[in-house]
């Protein structure tokens, strides 16, 4: 911050607090909104939260410790050193911002904390429907613009794989934009509206249930038509002579599974119009869409065949559909030319309806987080990075984003993937590069650290961390600064 402490009095100064380097005019904020030229010098707008233990508007999340909390902002070394408003050193090879010291257990333990900038990132979204989104590979849009595809469908749920180094810097401008826009909302919790080419409009919010084409979606399904079958079989028999379970996927028709075998269940002479995969299940019933167990069908009768009296068909046998949900259903008998009469389902099967819909799951959108560590961000930590990427891979040293658990990937690199609802509330920023910011920490032994050769000079304590702050500046316990007339606050 060389050139800050040399400025003139309104005269711009340069930020380097990412790789955008914005000259920033005094009273005004940079490119981020996140940082901004009081008297001066560069400082955080917004208030950094190094500690886990936010009461700034009344906010308390502290929820990484092992005893009660009396609302006091350190625990006696047991408080969760975290990276969020921590700053960051990309691009340059100096020291993270913070690489703090607290015993825990009796021994001396290191966390080094950025706020690594991402341009290697995505979010990898799980939506919870039958309802059919749209096609595998399907470019996913928002605001128009393309940021990421529809990924392989599972088990109850859609996923859609957002983000990545090619929507955010491989298209236009306008596209990267709006991918990180889009990024940075879902990682904070907020509702992202996006519609998938030839296929529907979801709006997306993690922890939220998704909206289909103006639909809020309320349960998953309980499984596939032939898993529905496995479970509730016995809950049919003897009420009911036959039972199809509509699914887009497998499709289960109870008299010839062998669930209904081992009832002991008789041949009804139905025909499936679909590719017959086992007894009992059929594949492509329909087409994918909105309709009864995410196909697109209104009517559960047009996947039917003729029934054929040679095997089992007769006048007055009783047939109940019904979706994977247990949203739709419907009861029919067959009259004399073995043609399906709909009726009102009977109340001695209303039950087993209502168990499909006792058993399956709220449905919910999940979003996770997913990044590459890159180089700069390892140097930050240690001077020979490749030993940072050993020791995570030996398990020596735990990573961790915003204080939550993170998987990370096999293989080579320091490749992350978090829940986002495991972590503070928004805990993620951008960059005008674009790039997404998130919170990164790495934690080990003190003898670790330095075995990895770490830049052991920059060490701090978190007692000293609080009293002096960090290089922009701010109130590193989390508490905003007093509200003035500069433009950041008044927002």
């Amino acid at each position: 911050m060389a050139e800050s402490d040399t400025a003139k009095p309104g005269e711009k100064i340069r930020c380097d607090a990412c790789p955008v380097m914005c000259y920033v005019a005094e009273g005004r904020a940079g490119a981020c909104d996140r940082y901004a030229n009081e008297n001066g010098a560069i400082i955080r707008v917004d208030p950094l939260t190094l500690l886990n233990a936010r009461i700034a508007a009344g906010d308390q999340v502290k929820p990484f410790l092992a005893g009660d909390w009396d609302g006091g902002l350190v625990d006696d070394g047991q408080t969760f050193v975290t990276a969020i408003g921590s700053g960051t050193t990309y691009p340059d090879y100096k020291p993270a911002p913070f690489i703090v010291s607290q015993q825990i257990d009796g021994v001396d333990m290191i966390t080094v904390v950025t706020e690594a900038i991402f341009s290697y990132c995505g979010a990898k979204v799980k939506i919870d429907t039958d309802r059919h989104l749209g096609h595998e590979g399907a470019v996913v849009r928002v605001r128009d613009e393309a940021v990421g595809h529809v990924m392989t469908s599972e088990y109850g749920s859609q996923m859609l794989s957002l983000g990545g180094v090619d929507h955010l810097t491989g298209g236009t401008k306008s596209e990267g934009r709006v991918t990180c826009d889009a990024l940075m909302q879902l990682c904070n919790r907020q509702a992202v509206e996006m519609s998938v080419d030839d296929g529907a409009t979801v709006i997306v919010e993690a922890g939220q249930p998704p909206e289909v084409d103006g639909h809020k979606e309320q349960r998953m399904r309980v499984g596939c038509g032939s898993a529905t079958i496995g479970m509730f079989a016995s809950q049919w028999h003897g009420l009911v002579d036959e039972v199809v379970v509509v699914d887009d996927h497998i499709t289960g028709v109870v008299s010839e599974h062998q669930a209904g075998k081992v009832l002991g269940w008789e041949g009804t002479g139905i025909k499936i119009l679909g590719r017959r995969s086992t007894p009992g299940r059929y594949f492509q019933v329909a087409e994918p869409g909105l309709g009864w167990g995410g196909t697109d069908i209104s009517d559960p009768l047009s996947i039917l065949g003729p029934w054929n009296a040679k095997k089992g068909a007769r006048p007055g046998l009783r047939v109940m559909m019904v979706s994977t949900t247990g949203e739709q259903f419907a009861y029919y008998e067959l009259d004399a030319v073995l043609e399906p009469v709909k009726m009102d389902l009977p109340q001695n099967l209303m039950r087993s309806v209502q168990l499909i819909d006792e058993n399956c799951e709220p449905a919910l959108c999940s979003v996770l987080f997913m990044g590459g560590a890159g180089g700069s961000l390892r140097s930050g930590v240690t001077e020979n990075p490749v030993q940072l990427t050993r020791s995570v891979r030996a398990r020596d040293t735990s990573v961790t984003c915003g204080g939550a658990p993170v998987y990370v990937w096999p293989g080579g690199g320091i490749t992350v993937m978090v829940d986002v609802l495991a972590m503070p509330e928004n805990a993620f920023g951008y960059v005008p590069t674009p790039a997404i910011v998130a919170p990164l920490e790495f934690t080990m032994p003190q003898v670790e650290y330095a075995r990895l050769g770490g830049h052991m000079g920059s060490i701090r304590s978190v007692k000293d961390v609080l009293l002096h702050g960090g290089e922009y500046g701010g109130d590193t316990r989390g508490i905003a600064p007093e509200q003035g007339d500069l433009p950041w606050r008044r927002r």
